[in-house]
């Protein structure tokens, strides 16, 4: 049996784990070596649904996404939220609830920041973001940033409440006390690429370390009144954001089955030289193999403004790649992949692929994938992965990952 070990490993990581804290930027953090492929047994279940987002303040980590219970020891009712010791699993009293799927966690240490695809939070009107307290879930009345659609994503940088979506704006910085638009992100992001044409959205952004600069991805193509086709990058100053030079034309192409919408996470790395953008969209023409980000992980240098081709693509060979975080010792995606290494294959292994199921490892180096196998039910795929210190945290849609029962939620310890 693994349960012993893996509650032993659990316990010797308790002291570490408790001084972690939410970061104030999103780069991946940095780990010496790849995970484990055995995942600890004190985590708990999450009985239906999909969980979408974790975010660790503290001893607590908190899971968004949308659900109905969650059983640890005993079987709690939670609606889309909750959260869990992070070495024991314990669930906790905190008790928000939502009316529609999180997509987003952010915190300042002292508050809790949720963003969605709701507009009611514990009964009350929050359309798209909500600031909660820690430790009982309740809603804080004084803050509401009047959105007009759903949050995916929110990060703290700088002390600044960063957020990312399909409201008006698309990327904006919201006051952490009130939810007013502090005017900080003035980008006029714009434009659709979907056939017919959906509102503009930032999928996902992340931040550098030094919180200088943001890459997001999404569906628009413009920014500034500037062509950027589903990514840009913006420098972040003291005072005020500008967009970046950097553009990547390629991205602005439709892949095979004209999927429009095909960005779907983007990650730094832990030193900020790189980051890893992963996309759904199918299969990539051959005249355009090593160029076009289909069904794929493909890195990019910060300090290239316009890259000709990545550094590297890894293709899947017609599955969807969902999340990605970046460690410096490994690029972690995960998805509904069947393989990796397969820019030759359409729904099959072509030359050189090797089988990775729902979830895989990249070698930030060489951009093949690794050894690193555990294997998990594919689902839709999970559409987040989480770093810590301590190892790799997986929430997901499915039950089964390594060959054991996790429901939807797993951790690979270090």
């Amino acid at each position: 049996m693994r349960a012993t070990s893996r509650f032993a490993a659990a316990i010797g990581l308790a002291v570490a784990v408790a001084l972690v804290t939410a970061s104030p930027a999103t780069a991946g953090v940095g780990q010496p070596t790849e995970v484990s492929t055995n995942p600890a047994g004190f985590t708990p279940d999450v009985n239906d649904g999909a969980v979408q987002k974790l975010l660790q303040v503290g001893a607590i980590m908190y899971a968004g996404g949308y659900f109905t219970s969650v059983t640890k020891g005993a079987t709690f009712a939670r609606q889309n939220l909750f959260s869990f010791n992070a070495t024991t699993g314990v669930v906790q009293a905190f008790t928000a609830r939502t009316d529609g799927p999180v997509w987003a966690l952010a915190s300042d240490g002292r508050s809790l920041y949720v963003g969605g695809d709701f507009t009611t939070v514990n009964g009350v009107g929050r359309r798209g973001l909500a600031k909660l307290n820690l430790t009982t879930g309740s809603l804080d009345p004084k803050f509401d940033a009047h959105l007009s659609a759903r949050v995916r994503d929110a990060h703290f940088v700088g002390g600044r409440l960063i957020i990312g979506g399909a409201f008006r704006k698309a990327l904006q910085a919201v006051d952490p006390v009130t939810g007013a638009d502090t005017g900080y992100i003035n980008l006029g992001v714009s434009g659709s690429a979907a056939d017919p044409p959906e509102p503009t959205k930032v999928q996902k952004f992340a931040v550098n370390p030094a919180g200088t600069r943001l890459v997001a991805v999404g569906n628009f193509t413009t920014v500034s009144g500037q062509p950027r086709g589903r990514a840009f990058v913006v420098d972040l100053g003291a005072t005020s954001t500008t967009l970046d030079a950097w553009r990547y034309p390629p991205l602005a192409q439709q892949c095979l089955t004209r999927r429009d919408d095909y960005m779907r996470d983007v990650d730094f790395s832990p030193d900020g030289k790189y980051f890893v953008m992963v996309t759904t969209g199918s299969f990539t023409p051959a005249n355009q193999i090593g160029l076009m980000v289909c069904d794929a992980a493909a890195r990019f240098e910060t300090a290239i403004p316009n890259p000709t081709r990545p550094t590297w693509i890894n293709y899947t060979g017609g599955d969807t790649l969902h999340s990605v975080v970046v460690t410096g010792a490994a690029v972690y995606v995960q998805g509904h992949p069947r393989w990796l290494n397969n820019p030759y294959g359409l729904e099959a292994p072509g030359p050189g692929a090797v089988e990775r199921k729902g979830i895989a490892a990249i070698n930030p180096t060489t951009g093949l994938a690794s050894s690193w196998n555990p294997g998990k039910t594919r689902g839709v795929g999970g559409m987040d992965l989480y770093a810590t210190p301590q190892g790799l945290w997986v929430p997901s849609d499915t039950e089964e990952i390594a060959g054991e029962t996790h429901k939807r939620i797993a951790f690979f310890p270090l």
